[in-house]
């Protein structure tokens, strides 16, 4: 065996270890996070359950002052464990891998947005030639929730309209999610797909800022990609690419 040889060898080796130690080092990151997520949710339950006690204890002594600061520690608690919920999701999202099967996206979608359960006014409409994709069903269900939820958390008003499109590119589908909300301005476009981030403040439209990182991370772990077309106050459209044979309906 030459030199060059064994230095191919030497560098398939190298490339194993390293493969070997990232997928460890993801394996513990998603332990630590469980572990971490699960330890604080004993805390943080304790200090809601208590508020709630001495609320009901002091009664009519309270004074309203008081007793919306209880809610509102209340409110904080909820949004701590709403931000735990999305690092879990965060951290199982290039790691959760499910048997693909057939997937009527038509459907897929309708029945996403009755789990969100929108008032009345709301109004999706999906356009034509949805596919019967054959892909990992929750995964892309998943993304679907985080952007439909997306829309109706920041409309701002009950009557948003949301529209779902589709056109198949080269060994993908290219979805696009529009809506008639306010819109984001070009200078947060990026930062949206950071964790955590949201553009208004949490006290006007709760939310624990992960949604969108989640996307991202679920679209590009599988191969896509996912960006955002939109002006203030001119609505927004988010695009991505998702892989997955279409299945002929004979």
């Amino acid at each position: 065996m030459d030199d060059s040889q064994k230095t191919k060898d030497e560098l398939l080796a190298e490339v194993q270890g390293l493969r070997r130690a990232l997928r460890q080092n993801s394996a513990d990151l998603e332990q630590f996070t469980y572990v971490a997520s699960h330890d604080l949710r004993a805390p943080l339950r304790g200090i809601a359950n208590l508020s709630q006690w001495l609320e009901e204890d002091l009664g009519p002594r309270l004074s309203e002052g008081s007793r919306r600061q209880l809610e509102l520690l209340r409110g904080r608690v909820q949004r701590m464990e709403a931000m735990l919920d999305g690092l879990l999701d965060y951290s199982r999202a290039d790691r959760a891998r499910h048997k693909s099967e057939p997937v009527p996206v038509d459907r897929l979608i309708h029945e996403t947005l009755e789990r969100l359960s929108p008032g009345p006014p709301a109004r999706l409409e999906v356009g034509p030639g949805m596919p019967v994709l054959v892909t990992e069903r929750a995964a892309l269900q998943q993304v679907f929730q985080h952007l439909l939820s997306n829309a109706l958390k920041h409309a701002g008003r009950e009557d948003v309209r949301i529209r779902v499109e589709v056109e198949p590119t080269a060994g993908f589908h290219h979805f696009r999610v529009a809506d008639d909300g306010p819109g984001i301005a070009p200078r947060f476009h990026e930062k949206i797909w950071n964790p955590f981030q949201t553009l208004v403040s949490r006290d006007k439209v709760e939310g624990a800022g992960m949604g969108l990182c989640v996307v991202k991370k679920l679209v590009e772990g599988r191969g896509g990609r996912v960006w955002v077309e939109s002006a203030e106050g001119a609505g927004a459209t988010f695009h991505f690419t998702w892989p997955g044979s279409e299945e002929r309906i004979s």
